[in-house]
């Protein structure tokens, strides 16, 4: 499903280029549950922000279900994004003039669905993760904890075909952190591909493999 081949990312400093990756090779196959840990600095969501379609200033090649992404033009990328990806950041990225319902909609509204049905599915997904009584705040209004949950939601409401998460459950308290988790356990049994980053044993251990960056650099 996602082949990455000698991908590199730097920043040109003098004398010489600064890495972030170096030479990573990485095969995900349909249906993994794979997680990313390393120390600060070591390169892990930059990986997923690439693995994402979010970053485009890399080298290498990188092949999503068989497409060649490192030759598709922006608009290719993004489409791919749109259509597959749902996406967990660890600072949220709600949109502050939307509110939780309307950020919600907002991976609904890529999609070929009726107003009617994307209303439907909002209002399940708010009552799934207990947030109903939220629905018209902004996020400035919420707690942390709580835009992690909406972030969370707004990630697989339109059920991608991979998800990507980066610290998921960092802002939430250890019950909820839990539910998460089992969440994504019960997503990825049902068949969604699950990339996250963390710095959790205990959430690493929902998957079922583990790579480990350093100094940009994958360990053999």
């Amino acid at each position: 499903m996602i082949k990455l081949r000698n991908l590199e990312k730097s920043f040109p400093t003098r004398p010489s280029p600064t890495y972030v990756l170096r030479q990573i090779n990485l095969d995900i196959q349909e249906g993994d549950f794979v997680t990313i840990m390393g120390p600060s600095g070591a390169g892990k969501s930059t990986l997923l922000g690439i693995i994402g379609f979010y970053d485009h200033d890399w080298t290498g090649e990188y092949f999503f279900n068989d497409a060649p992404v490192h030759l598709l033009k922006g608009k290719e990328r993004a489409a791919l994004n749109k259509r597959h990806i749902g996406f967990v950041f660890q600072k949220f990225h709600l949109l502050e003039d939307l509110t939780v319902a309307e950020n919600l909609d907002i991976p609904l509204s890529y999609r070929d669905i009726k107003k009617s049905e994307r209303e439907a599915v909002v209002a399940d997904t708010l009552d799934r993760f207990g947030i109903v009584g939220k629905k018209d705040l902004f996020p400035a209004q919420l707690s942390g904890g709580q835009q992690q949950l909406v972030a969370v939601a707004r990630a697989i409401i339109a059920k991608p075909a991979v998800l990507l998460a980066d610290e998921p459950t960092g802002n939430l308290h250890t019950e909820q952190g839990a539910e998460i988790m089992a969440l994504f356990k019960k997503l990825n049994n049902a068949g969604t591909t699950i990339i996250q980053v963390t710095h959790s044993e205990a959430n690493a251990a929902y998957g079922n493999r583990i790579i480990r960056l350093r100094d940009g650099w994958m360990d053999k």
